[in-house]
């Protein structure tokens, strides 16, 4: 091919690929009295518009920021920058570091050293009604930039919602979102309706809440200061503009109000997910809204978590009905954070981590105390390599469609890391208990151990993904061997 072609082979490509953005996510937060393990949860898949698009884990230490300092955020927003940056652990864009502001950081997830967790976003559409009475901004608060610019600055759950409420009344909205936030003591769920308005519950305790890409918060009590915060005036607001026909401060509608109700892209995701949960609850698919907040059958470990983020609708009433599963082939990354309140301080945040698709490897708890990451976890773009722990994962993950050997595969590659996954989840507490007697009496040492077990999980889960893909290369590669005759064979060892 001469030089030219590959010139036009390459433009042609780069045209034919759409803008990469996050999109479609299902998120599902747990309260600490209804998860098995005592820790506060939250947990999403980061679903994209494209298969390739790697992603980095990212330690962002404390800063000191001259005063006066602006931030100017990846879509050109300035802000002022506080004095402090606390520490933060995240998992980013590949390209989120370019000089331009063009680069897209979507940080996704991560825990400052304050232990206030982030998970943002679930991408929800606003109704054309909203958006005439509060148009979004186009230079506003969006996805790619939230973790970025609270994470560095909160120190509660609720300070940062109220952080983030802030942003969005002085410097609006540019998207639809929903965002969670946890600490040791409190979930909070928090959605964006408008270029301005904007509401947050706190998840009970005892409560788990699942999210797809539709606003979700319904029923609410606009008087009850503890559990719900609100944008300035939002029933005046809603009232106003006729946004609900009867709005009810003692129950009321936000996602009604601002957002679209009765999508089955979101709300079959949502039926799905309180199925699993709550199975002794037997709902209607495709009701316009289910319940905000419900209780589990059984308290909900991080594996419960798991099948939810990975499931789909077989043997349910929308097997073939419905077109929008929870796993799907095309999500970034998937994590699962895990807030123990009886840990020490710098070891009470676990984040469950996969890079890839959620399906095809395991979930591998990191303490948000590591300061090292393995180097593989912080390399790769949207083009493979054979060095990048994401390309390593998502590569296996292809040789496991059900187009490649009739997905014979797969099932292979899912057993050994249910295994794996399993042997994680079991040995948690016995990690939690003895860095717990270790930090009594050193808490350094309990500090680099969390990092080095940390390290070693990673290192560990990336070889056994690396092993399985030789195998499989190796089996691919013999399946496309003739069948010779005994005769024929001879003919060909002796040429």
């Amino acid at each position: 091919m001469t030089t030219f072609s590959k010139k036009v082979l390459a433009v042609a490509i780069t045209s034919a690929i759409m803008v990469p953005t996050a999109q479609a996510c299902t998120a599902v937060a747990v309260g600490k009295n209804a998860s098995a393990s005592g820790a506060l949860i939250i947990a999403r898949n980061e679903d994209f518009s494209i298969n390739n698009w790697a992603k980095h884990m990212v330690v962002h230490p404390r800063q000191t920021i001259e005063d006066g300092t602006l931030w100017t955020l990846s879509n050109g927003l300035k802000v002022p920058a506080p004095e402090i940056a606390y520490r933060y652990t995240s998992i980013a864009d590949w390209d989120a570091y370019q000089d331009s502001n063009d680069g897209k950081v979507f940080e996704e997830r991560g825990v400052n050293e304050y232990n206030v967790a982030m998970s943002s976003t679930t991408s929800a559409e606003v109704n054309d009604k909203a958006k005439a009475a509060d148009p979004l901004v186009e230079t506003g608060i969006i996805e790619e930039v939230m973790p970025t610019l609270i994470l560095p600055q909160a120190k509660s759950a609720r300070e940062a919602v109220q952080l983030l409420g802030h942003y969005v009344e002085q410097y609006g909205a540019g998207e639809g979102n929903g965002i969670q936030f946890s600490d040791k003591d409190e979930i909070w769920y928090m959605e964006i309706g408008s270029g301005h308005h904007w509401m947050a519950v706190r998840v009970p305790d005892d409560q788990y809440l699942i999210m797809a890409n539709g606003l979700r918060i319904h029923g609410v009590d606009l008087n009850d200061k503890q559990n719900v915060m609100a944008s300035r005036g939002v029933y005046d607001f809603v009232k106003k503009h006729n946004l609900l026909k009867n709005p009810d401060r003692k129950s009321f509608n936000f996602a009604k109000a601002f957002g679209v109700i009765n999508d089955p892209y979101n709300i079959d995701r949502e039926w799905l997910g309180q199925q699993l949960l709550t199975p002794s609850i037997k709902q209607k698919p495709r009701q316009a809204q289910y319940p905000l907040f419900m209780k589990p059958d059984e308290k909900i470990s991080v594996l419960d978590v798991a099948k939810v983020l990975r499931a789909d609708y077989k043997g349910t009433a929308l097997e073939g009905k419905s077109e929008r599963p929870i796993g799907i082939d095309r999500q970034a990354e998937s994590h699962i954070i895990e807030m123990y309140p009886d840990m020490p301080k710098e070891l009470s945040a676990v984040i469950w981590q996969t890079v890839g698709t959620v399906e095809d490897t395991a979930f591998v708890p990191i303490f948000n105390a590591m300061d090292e990451i393995p180097p593989a976890y912080t390399v790769g773009t949207d083009q493979y390599d054979d060095q990048s722990a994401w390309w390593t994962y998502r590569s296996l993950g292809t040789l496991t469609n059900k187009h490649v050997m009739d997905g014979k595969y797969a099932p292979v590659v899912r057993s050994v890391w249910d295994q794996v996954e399993g042997q994680y989840v079991n040995s948690q507490p016995y990690i939690n208990s003895m860095l717990k007697i270790m930090y009594k009496q050193d808490p350094a040492m309990a500090i680099q151990f969390a990092n080095d077990y940390s390290n070693g999980l990673l290192s560990r889960t990336l070889d056994k993904a690396r092993t399985l893909k030789s195998q499989l290369m190796t089996d691919l590669t013999r399946s496309t061997e003739k069948k010779y005759s005994p005769e024929e064979f001879e003919k060909i060892k002796n040429l």
